[in-house]
């Protein structure tokens, strides 16, 4: 099955978007690259805020402000398999929704093309007007708004200055989002679903034992 969905942080930068889906930013086939389909696009009746200490945006509805805007890329060609892979990298912060965006056309055709660019996106500047009418799939924040700043997030600035601590060498390290969706993956290639001798299950039970031990002896 075929998904659309439209993207508005993180997620519109190509690699960042290629190691959730695919598990490498850069070792990706061409059959890969030439199955999506990135425009930009526009979903209204929602604002995009900061997340409070956080390198992401989240949207929250504003059923009240129908000037209130989002600008993203609308992604076709998703699979059922990329999209289990986004609902663990978004994670329980957010709920997958269906919304409906338009599409922009775009004369510098910045967040147009395939999965192949590296920076695309969308720019205030870049608009010259609104076309079709799609139906895609988003994710909207469900957890707190006292977790959110009132400040828009700035998608140049984190492909400027905070991209490569996502995707580069350290980026599992850095965004734990990366490091569930390989665990993930991992567990579906393993037949003991985790739990066995060097599975994520046992090496968290005998962390847990550790840590019920070190309790024990603390108390004699």
């Amino acid at each position: 099955m075929s998904h659309t969905a439209f993207f508005y942080g993180t997620l519109m930068a190509p690699p960042v978007l290629r190691r959730v889906i695919w598990g490498s930013s850069t070792n990706a086939t061409q059959a890969q690259l030439d199955s999506l389909k990135i425009r930009p696009a526009i979903l209204r009746n929602y604002q995009r805020h900061k997340v409070n200490y956080a390198d992401y945006p989240a949207i929250l509805p504003t059923p009240d402000d129908k000037n209130s805007s989002v600008r993203g890329t609308l992604v076709t060609g998703l699979t059922d398999g990329d999209i289990w892979r986004l609902d663990i990298f978004e994670g329980s912060e957010y709920e997958r929704r269906r919304v409906k965006v338009r599409l922009l056309s775009s004369p510098s055709a910045s967040g147009s093309g395939s999965a192949n660019g590296e920076e695309q996106g969308t720019r205030d500047n870049d608009i010259e007007g609104e076309g079709e009418e799609i139906e895609a799939e988003t994710y909207v924040w469900i957890s707190p708004a006292s977790s959110l700043e009132a400040a828009e997030w700035d998608f140049s600035e984190f492909v400027r200055d905070k991209m490569k601590r996502w995707v580069g060498k350290e980026g599992s390290d850095y965004d734990e989002g990366f490091q569930d969706v390989d665990d993930a993956v991992a567990a579906l290639q393993d037949p003991t679903g985790g739990r066995g001798a060097n599975g994520k299950i046992t090496q968290e039970l005998e962390q847990n034992g550790r840590a019920e031990e070190d309790i024990v002896e603390s108390a004699v």
